[in-house]
């Protein structure tokens, strides 16, 4: 795969060095083959892989519709310290949402779940821990229900752990579904955000990510930037000058109007 096709695929190489590369998955792409996948589908190990020339190591995972940062091993020593960190819990992970409703400005959602979200018998359920803090608030003039308008927040999101869908699931069980989350989230509130802001994807986006180098054990940030759709929605808020600009596109921190 030259680098035409990678950019057309929407993949953006954030950092690379001889042992860790991170990308800036696009919303609707899988990091690995798995259900649900079609005859011909690129999917992001693959297309980072033939990108460089070489075979990576995956270490964490994204949802298909969820945006941002991944990062892979460049060798196996690299990726189990990698894959060690997550097991321990030592990575931070900063997402950003768009739900429904109107947050509380902190909170801790402490609700175990079931470890595989599609399977209709029910695993007992196991920990899951996630922090959140309420960026901004607003609203759309769009009758939902018996209101004449919608209420949103804008939040910062950080899971301490890491079940499947684990972000949807909760903040879906404290009644502040993730916008055009087409599995766990509110149909009539997803139909606005398609119809009236043209934002069909799910407005959650991992765009940060912390940890130790597996080389030097250097402390590591790497960010990704929003998508021109996850920006539009933004700007329609007002919420743009909410964020810091690495993880906005250049052209909205050059000119935010």
């Amino acid at each position: 795969m030259h680098m035409s096709d990678l950019e057309n695929a929407g993949i953006e190489i954030i950092y690379r060095d001889s042992l860790v590369v991170a990308v800036n998955k696009p919303s609707g792409m899988a990091v690995h083959r798995c259900r649900g996948a079609v005859k011909g589908e690129l999917f992001l190990l693959q297309a980072v892989r033939d990108r460089l020339g070489c075979w990576v190591y995956p270490v964490h995972r994204l949802d298909r519709p969820t945006s941002g940062v991944v990062v892979f091993g460049l060798n196996s020593s690299a990726a189990r310290n990698l894959a060690r960190q997550f097991s321990a819990k030592s990575v931070k992970k900063t997402y950003l949402a768009v739900v429904r409703g109107y947050v509380d400005r902190e909170g801790v959602i402490d609700r175990p779940l079931a470890p595989d979200a599609y399977k209709k018998k029910k695993e007992p359920p196991v920990p899951a821990l996630t922090v959140y803090s309420r960026l901004a608030t607003g609203k759309l003039p769009y009758p939902v229900g018996p209101y004449q308008s919608g209420r949103y927040s804008l939040v910062k999101v950080s899971p301490v752990t890491g079940r499947m869908h684990q972000i949807r699931r909760h903040f879906k069980a404290i009644a502040h579904p993730v916008i055009g989350d087409k599995i766990h989230g509110d149909r009539a509130h997803n139909r606005i955000f398609a119809e009236r802001l043209g934002c069909r994807r799910l407005l959650l986006a991992a765009v940060s990510i912390e940890f130790r180098h597996p080389g030097n054990q250097a402390d590591m940030t790497i960010c990704s930037r929003l998508d021109e759709e996850y920006c539009h929605v933004l700007k329609r808020m007002g919420w743009l000058e909410k964020l810091p600009p690495a993880w906005l596109p250049e052209i909205q921190t050059r000119n935010p109007q």
